[in-house]
């Protein structure tokens, strides 16, 4: 059974529930699953215990093969395609946004339309519908100041991964903030989410960074805009724009 062939399989009997599973048992981080880098007996094992889903995502056909570096040993798996990228995203979106699988595509529709036609209090308060309908399961174990960043990173990732889809998005992530660039063809968004501190303080940094310099002669509208979250009230609590 070809790659391709055993991952359909696989979606029809099941497995994308489990592999859901995995990756909230496990708190993975969800911008990691593309262009990850393995070893070929992690290629080989499924072990349901183990803390590593990636081997359940390439069995399963959402990963393949993309690279080999002989020297290292060493197999970078990324998507097959972009079909396969947006399918798997969308069926992540219900499990950690508690939107149903029959309502997520429409709220996706919903957020791009705001961006593109630049009505930021909108998608912002859209995204704020998006953290506090997620099921609490998701942000809570043996490590919660860590789970609720990693909820808040994940969180992001599918809105942005899916609008990116239909929109041009930049998405980097380090300790406590999430850095972003957001296209569209009337508007260009630079936003700085950050974890335990103000939404000015997000702002501020934006402008001391520089983030917004390479598009000062970009005809497009520019917006700048500094986010904070809130870890208390898990949610977005305050976004500022200039």
């Amino acid at each position: 059974m070809d790659a391709m062939a055993f991952g359909s399989y696989w979606f029809a009997t099941g497995t994308p529930s489990y592999l859901v599973y995995l990756l909230k048992k496990h708190h993975y981080r969800l911008e990691e699953i593309e262009k990850v880098e393995v070893t070929e007996d992690v290629l080989d094992s499924i072990d349901s215990e183990g803390t590593n889903p990636i081997p359940v995502i390439y069995q399963s056909g959402y990963l393949t093969i993309k690279d080999y570096d002989p020297e290292f040993g060493l197999y970078t798996l990324d998507y097959p395609n972009r079909e396969v990228e947006e399918g798997f995203v969308k069926y992540l979106m219900p499990f950690y946004i508690d939107k149903s699988e029959a309502e997520a595509p429409f709220e996706i529709r919903r957020f791009v339309g705001e961006v593109r036609n630049g009505n930021i209090d909108g998608f912002f308060h859209r995204l704020q519908s998006f953290f506090a309908d997620a099921p609490y399961e998701v942000i809570v174990g043996q490590n919660p100041v860590r789970n609720v960043e990693l909820f808040f990173q994940n969180v992001l990732f599918i809105v942005f991964r899916l609008a990116g889809f239909y929109t041009q998005v930049e998405y980097h992530t380090s300790r406590g903030r999430i850095d972003l660039v957001l296209k569209t063809d009337k508007f260009i968004y630079v936003m700085e989410f950050k974890q335990g501190a103000t939404a000015e303080e997000a702002l501020a940094q934006i402008n001391e960074k520089g983030y917004a310099d390479a598009f000062a002669s970009d005809s497009r509208t520019l917006y700048k805009i500094g986010v904070s979250f809130s870890e208390e009230q898990r949610n977005i609590e305050r976004w500022v724009v200039e």
